[in-house]
């Protein structure tokens, strides 16, 4: 018997994932006891009460989509972008062949077999190369070539045609060539390589600066190796994977010390740029006069240098520069790592396909973006190298078993009528505004009274009143960055059991204590923000405790709506939610 197995593969070794027994590379034979049904418009039924629903689940987030969760069927779909991260990470057509027909009722129809052979088989047929100071577009069918050589979209960035098989690339495009290779439907491997950078000796310390052992975990040490490719070509850009509080950080340190370059890293906002000055401080060689902050606060360029998003895509009214776009070019960087690579702003894009000859590392919890470019993030940071199931770091202790509820409160009669007869633009609001949500929240934190709780939410206005209710301190956009950071510090000590966040806490905080969150309102149905709440509190507990998420919708409106799609990822990833109604909170 035969053995597929799905992968992540680097050129030092692979990651094993799941293994699926094939006999003789012919089809496994359908059973009716299976979990999936898998259709000929591409998409796949997932039954969630089958005994083989997990096996099946990990095996789909390799090569497909979730569309669509609710209680019983999951839906799922394979795209062109999911099969094309699934090549780049070394899965091939018969592995992913092989996992669906492990777990499908039925046959698979046959255009979905041959379009996932076909979309598999793109990735790389056309690739990027580097003679000398030139750069080079390889493709050895003349019939791709000639249709890429007369497409309106790639034609503007190519130059003279060298044989049958090469073509010259316009100096400065490699980037925007790559953007429109997979728009054409034929994304390129690029194996041009990149510029060194400037030389800077990077070591990860055997304890922290307080004593403390710091050895990394396998997991991080395989997805900077994956990411690294031995120093090879197939290395230096792509995007790793990770739950929040599963340390992506360190797998950016660990790159860093495998590269020993000049590096400059990206993230959403000040308090990140803070977070990441004082780990690679604490648990690298790096000392603080080699790390710089560059930001609206200050502006130190060094060998190593943390900025925000914020700031690079800063401009005057009405202007169309962008000031702070000289950063990129402000040393010789050898590495360039975008944290929380999801929120990655257009401007930020545009830049990034210009700075194609130096290393990208994009991390971040989820690939999900509510603009839908993931595209390119794919072609302009690079394909997904790794990625590890949320439940899988779960059951091994390295974040934190955490307990999903979903409350349910209805609208008082008056409120109805309003908004019934509201414009839809102002639905959500009216429904998030739910006064009938702080006696909820009110019995949540007797529930857990003692734990360290945050309460979230989208509308200032009510997160004040909150604030105000519950006697707690409040951060927002508008919160100095000083107190912020008091305001977390005395959270992680345990000084302040209880912190009212708007979405400015949705990515990068550290707080490792934090065992509660309550999501009274969010930014519509949005995926990332979801998992990225839930995030806030996956830090393992000192004391092994669980995690308890609840977001409080209500009830018979666009907010219980939005809420199912803002679930789907963190569904995708094995978690459940249990839905609970009013009278059964309080």
């Amino acid at each position: 018997m035969n053995v597929a197995v799905l992968r992540s593969k680097s050129e030092n070794g692979t990651r094993t994932t799941l293994q699926l027994p094939i006999t003789n590379h012919h089809p496994t034979m359908p059973s009716p006891s299976n979990p999936l049904i898998v259709q000929g418009d591409k998409s796949i039924l997932l039954e969630v009460q089958n005994e083989r629903y997990e096996e099946a689940r990990d095996a789909l987030a390799r090569f497909a989509e979730l569309e669509k969760s609710p209680e019983y069927i999951h839906t799922y779909r394979i795209t062109p972008l999911s099969l094309w991260n699934a090549a780049s990470s070394g899965l091939n057509a018969a592995e992913i062949l092989a996992g669906l027909e492990a777990f499908s009722k039925y046959g698979l129809p046959p255009n979905v077999t041959r379009d996932i052979e076909e979309y598999v088989g793109r990735y790389g047929r056309v690739k990027l190369i580097r003679e000398g100071e030139n750069l080079i577009l390889l493709c050895d069918d003349s019939a791709l070539m000639a249709e890429i050589l007369n497409q309106k979209k790639t034609q503007i960035y190519l130059r003279e045609r060298l044989d049958a098989r090469r073509v010259l690339i316009a100096a400065g495009k490699r980037g925007h060539l790559k953007q429109a290779l997979l728009q054409i439907g034929y994304p390129a491997e690029d194996l041009a390589g990149y510029a060194p950078g400037e030389d800077l000796p990077i070591a990860l310390r055997l304890s922290t600066l307080e004593g403390k052992p710091f050895k990394l975990r396998h997991y991080q040490t395989e997805a900077a190796e994956v990411f690294h490719a031995g120093g090879s070509a197939r290395g230096g850009s792509g995007v790793i994977v990770l739950p929040c509080g599963a340390g992506k950080t360190i797998v950016g340190m660990a790159a860093m010390s495998q590269l020993q370059t000049s590096t400059l890293i990206l993230t959403p906002n000040t308090v990140a740029v803070r977070q990441w000055m004082s780990e690679l401080v604490d648990k690298t060689s790096l000392t603080e006069d080699l790390v710089g902050e560059y930001s609206g606060l200050q502006k130190d360029i060094r060998p190593v240098t943390v900025s925000t998003y914020q700031i690079l895509t800063y401009r005057k009214r009405g202007t169309e520069d962008f000031p702070h776009f000289g950063l990129f070019n402000a040393r010789n960087w050898g590495l360039v790592i975008y944290d929380e690579v999801h929120l990655l702003p257009a401007p930020v894009f545009r830049i990034t396909a210009e700075i194609q000859a130096r290393r990208r590392l994009g991390l971040t919890a989820t690939l999900v973006r509510e603009d839908g470019m993931e595209g390119d993030v794919f072609s302009l940071i690079g394909p997904q190298k790794y990625n590890v199931p949320w439940k899988d770091l779960e059951k091994q202790g390295w974040i934190a078993t955490a307990i999903c509820h979903e409350i349910r409160a209805p609208l008082d009669e008056s409120l109805r009528m309003e908004y019934a007869l509201a414009p839809q633009r102002q639905k959500y609001s009216i429904a998030a505004h739910n006064p009938r949500k702080l006696p909820i929240m009110q019995a949540i934190l007797e529930r857990h009274a003692g734990e360290s709780i945050l309460v979230v939410g989208m509308y200032l206005d009510q997160l004040d009143k909150i604030a105000e209710r519950l006697n707690a301190p409040l951060i927002t956009g508008a919160t100095p960055v000083r107190e912020r950071e008091k305001l977390y510090e005395q959270f992680r000590t345990g000084e302040v059991k209880i912190l009212v966040v708007s979405k400015v806490a949705n990515f990068s905080i550290d707080l490792p204590d934090a065992s509660v969150a309550i999501e009274i309102s969010g930014t519509f149905g949005s995926r990332q923000e979801e998992a990225q709440r839930l995030g806030r509190i996956l830090r393992p507990k000192s004391d092994g405790a669980m995690a308890h998420f609840y977001t409080i919708v209500t009830r018979e409106t666009v907010d219980q709506t939005f809420a199912a799609n803002r679930q789907r990822f963190l569904t995708e990833q094995g978690y459940k939610y249990e839905i609970l109604y009013e009278n059964e909170v309080i």
